[in-house]
This record gives C-alpha cells, structure tokens and sequence, in this order.
C-alpha cells in the first residue's frame, strides 16, 4: 500500500570521543556552528548510514529486484567509480525500472541522468540537519602513525584527528503523502526506513563512528491530509545537567519531551496515531503517554 498519509519523525542518537560527520573542506573536523558551538550532521550523512544498512543488512545489493541507486560501483578494468549516467545504463535508462528497484529513490528521491535529458524525484522523505542538543567541545588529538614518512627514516610519522568528546544529536524529518506517490513509495518501504535509521546507526561500526547509539526514535502520523505541526526538534531538549560541556553519556542529563507532549495533546483530534522506540538508558523526564504505540521492526 502507498504511503496515503503524512508523519513527521524525530531521531535522537549519541556518540562519544569520535566524529560524527567531518568535513573534508576543514581537516575533516566535525561540524559545529562557530556562533553556538552546536554540533552538526548533515542528512545527507543520515541517508548514507540508511543506504548502506539497507545494502548490508536487508538485501537491497542488486539482486532480486532490490537495490539501492546511490552506492559506489567500480567500473571494470579498473577505470574508475561509475558516474550517474553509468548507472542509468544499469537500468537501461527506464527511470520506472529505477522506481521499481531502487528503495533509495523511492525514500529520497533523486535526479536520474539519461541520455540527453534527466528526470528529478523530489524525495518524500525529507530530514533537516542534525544538530546536539547542547554545545560541544572540539578537541585536537595526536598520535604516532605506525610508518615512517618515508622508506629508511628512523622515526614514525604523527598523525592527527579532531573528536568530540560527545554529542547528543536530534534529526527532524517530514514524510511527504503528496511526493509519495510520485516515487511510489509504500508503506512497507517506511518500515524498512524505521529499522535502518535505528539499526544502521548502531552498525556503523567504522573507526571514526564506532559506539553510535540510538536512543530515541518516533513517528507521528496525522488524520488531515497536508497537515503537520512542524518543528518537532524544537519542541525537545535536555535537561538536568551541570555543565553542557562536561556531558559525557546519557547519565548526565534527562531527556525532556514535555513540550512535545504538550503540542501533540494540544492537536489530538488531528492525529491519528504516536508511535515511538527509546533506549532503555535514556532518562526521560516525564513519562511516556500511555496511548503511544511502541515501534517494531
């Protein structure tokens, strides 16, 4: 079935002494706002942690009629990665079979280069930049590489990288019933969506992102078609902590969604449904409505 109605989504997960999303431009520090010192993740990081959980874990690797479009495909005979165009081909640049197939652009939409022209999904489901929800420190670590710089020196190089000591990061999304149907996405592709974004984020298991946790995920559905609250990241915080700059892990604050519970009361007859999946060692502040439905995956 077609997804027929919109939801909006919040995703919170945290990290410890890594990175959660460099920037190549800058030394690839993680991202923070210089005038807030919040850190930033970019969606499009999201995205790539859900298309390779996707690719990895749920069988969407080109066979059987799953596949994911964006992924890095190596050119035989070693000439390189295939460009956009390359891929098309894949497809026999039939951006229907493209629908079909690819899971990716039935979530996120996509520009399908063809031959002459090209065809633009927009994606209906849509997220906003992460962003901590407290401010953090940036620290500059160095260490000894295991080579020499060269072949006959006697000493190792150093190496360099820039951490954070942790950060609590809350992702706002929308899915958009109206682009829906554009790319046919169905209701079976949302579920898998839900257990990506929890799942992939805790298997991202590479030097730079090892110890990412979910922690806090939920759904909101709504009755009237085209309404939605908006800003949900707005509406939760942390509270009960000494100093932002000292939180080290989720005992050192509470997660406080009063006002998420507030605004939602406060449209009940526009909504039909919450649902929602916490960690265990996440402390809320407050208590979970007893008419929300936990997700399953």
């Amino acid at each position: 079935m077609l997804v027929e109605k919109r939801s909006e989504l919040l995703f919170c997960y945290d990290i410890a002494d890594a990175n959660p999303n460099g920037d190549p431009m800058d030394e690839n520090k993680p991202r923070i706002d210089e005038e807030t010192k919040i850190n930033i993740v970019t969606d499009v990081r999201l995205k790539r942690t859900i298309r390779d959980y996707l690719f990895e874990y749920k069988g969407y690797n080109g066979q059987n009629g799953k596949d994911i479009f964006v992924r890095e495909i190596f050119i035989e005979d070693s000439k390189g990665i295939q460009d956009g165009k390359e891929r098309a081909k894949d497809y026999n640049n039939d951006p229907k079979k493209v629908i079909n197939e690819c899971i990716d652009i039935r979530l996120f939409g996509g520009v399908i280069p063809l031959n002459k022209d090209s065809i633009t999904y927009t994606g209906p489901v849509q997220f906003k930049m992460g962003r901590s929800l407290h401010k953090v420190e940036l620290k500059h670590i160095k260490g000894t590489g295991a080579f020499a710089s060269k072949a006959g020196a006697k000493q190792q190089t150093f190496r360099e990288e820039y951490i954070l000591p942790y950060s609590f990061i809350c992702f706002y999304g929308i899915i958009n019933e109206t682009a829906a149907k554009y790319t046919q996405l169905a209701e079976e592709d949302i579920k898998e969506l839900f257990e990506a974004i929890w799942n992939g984020t805790k298997n991202l298991i590479s030097r730079s992102k090892i110890g990412q946790m979910p922690r806090f995920l939920l759904k909101v559905t709504y009755k009237e078609k085209g309404f939605f609250i908006g800003d949900l990241d707005k509406k939760v915080a942390i509270s009960d902590f000494e100093n932002e700059f000292k939180i080290r892990s989720v005992k050192d604050f509470k997660f406080d969604i009063s006002q998420l519970i507030n605004v939602f009361d406060s449209n009940k007859d526009k909504i039909e449904k919450v649902e929602y999946l916490i960690d265990e060692n996440l402390k809320i502040n407050g208590a979970i409505p007893s008419d929300w439905v936990k997700l399953s995956f």
